[in-house]
């Protein structure tokens, strides 16, 4: 069996669509289309069922990837670590969340862009969960960091660590509410205060007050900036409210730029996961940053 074909397969298999199997193996969509009825034609058994949007493998198709996936998986990892032998520096395409990015993952990852071995070069894009998502399933990224766990068996999520969110203001504005206040009254002491966010809908607020307060957010958003560490700036100056991550605002938190309001029982949380295209982490230059990644996040607090 020509194990081209069976690559196209595989690929159709977790894309889950023709287009999208072409995008990532370079090929047209009729080309991909033709590999597969030869390869159902050399079967005798239809592999996969067309629908309006992209196709359904059949329980022989499945057993096939099932089977043959790994395999291909294993020589590729082979093809790969040769060629990792002989090349001085493999290009990563990161993508996520540009504060996460910028303060967690990519401190973790220069360190591997220099020493002995094969050397590491990084480029970076930025953007939401669903753009990252996208670009990853296109071809477009090498390694995402989301904040949404994929659906489909193109895209294979690991997770990488929790977030606490902290309801942070500048410690003027803070002692115009008092712990006591919004012990007592919950959300509706900070009806009349400011509010600083990345957006309008408030994500991060809204978030907040559904977890904490069990309500939604009152007041609109005052100062809108698409940059955490923006609105912490901002939060610093005395703008407004804000909710952050922990770990972006523990400085200022120390420091006593900012103070936390509430110190809820449970804080809310949010999962980052890791993300790759399947069968991806068989590249030993993707594997490697995965790896360290993880590592990383072990010693984050």
């Amino acid at each position: 069996m020509d194990l081209a074909l069976l690559r196209t397969f595989v690929t159709v298999h977790r894309a889950g669509s023709f287009t999208r199997a072409a995008a990532l193996l370079g090929l047209s969509q009729p080309a991909v289309t033709s590999q597969i009825r030869t390869l159902e034609r050399q079967l005798g058994r239809p592999l996969f069922l067309r629908r309006a949007r992209g196709v359904t493998p059949t329980t022989i198709g499945d057993e096939l990837a099932h089977k043959a996936a790994p395999h291909l998986d294993a020589l590729v990892e082979i093809a790969q670590t040769g060629l990792d032998d002989h090349a001085s520096v493999r290009t990563l395409h990161l993508a996520g969340p540009p504060e996460f990015t910028a303060e967690r993952a990519l401190p973790a990852l220069v360190q591997l862009t220099g020493g002995s071995g094969p050397g590491l070069a990084l480029r970076t894009s930025f953007g939401n969960a669903d753009e990252t998502l996208e670009g990853l399933a296109a071809g477009h990224h090498d390694l995402a960091i989301t904040t949404t766990r994929p659906r489909g068996a193109l895209l294979t999520a690991t997770p990488l660590c929790d977030e606490e969110h902290v309801l942070v203001a500048a410690p003027r504005l803070a002692s115009r509410i008092g712990p006591g206040k919004l012990r007592r009254k919950g959300a509706p002491a900070l009806e009349n205060f400011p509010m600083v966010e990345v957006h309008e809908s408030l994500p991060f607020v809204s978030r907040y007050w559904a977890s904490v307060f069990d309500s939604r957010p009152a007041a609109s958003g005052t100062v809108i900036v698409p940059d955490l560490r923006a609105v912490l700036g901002c939060v610093a100056t005395g703008a407004g409210l804000a909710v952050l991550p922990r770990y972006l605002c523990a400085m200022a938190l120390e420091r006593g730029d900012v103070v936390a309001l509430h110190e809820p029982a449970v804080p809310p949380l949010r999962t980052y996961f890791l993300v790759v295209r399947t069968g991806t982490l068989a590249m030993p230059y993707i594997a490697r940053a995965h790896e360290r990644l993880l590592q990383s996040a072990a010693d984050w607090d």
